[in-house]
């Protein structure tokens, strides 16, 4: 993957990188495509994936972070 592929994939939202992954998913499954098409799709997906992924794991993280805030300025939850 070239470096500008990489950059467009970088500026993806999840929800983009989501419904691009599910075209090519769909297609890949479709069949009928050459095997030099199916390579690129696959590569592309992978790409989409790891991208979704970057996501998820942000997500996760500042998740993660709220959740420590109340402990570490001592207010918990219910009191």
């Amino acid at each position: 993957m070239t470096e500008a592929q990489q950059e467009a994939f970088a500026e993806l939202s999840y929800e983009e990188a989501r419904e691009q992954l599910v075209a090519v998913v769909t297609k890949l499954e479709a069949g009928g495509v050459s095997l030099e098409e199916s390579l690129a799709l696959w590569e592309r997906g992978e790409a989409l994936a790891q991208r979704c992924e970057e996501w998820l794991e942000g997500a996760r993280r500042r998740l993660d972070a709220a959740r420590r805030e109340p402990e570490a300025s001592g207010q918990g939850l219910g009191e």
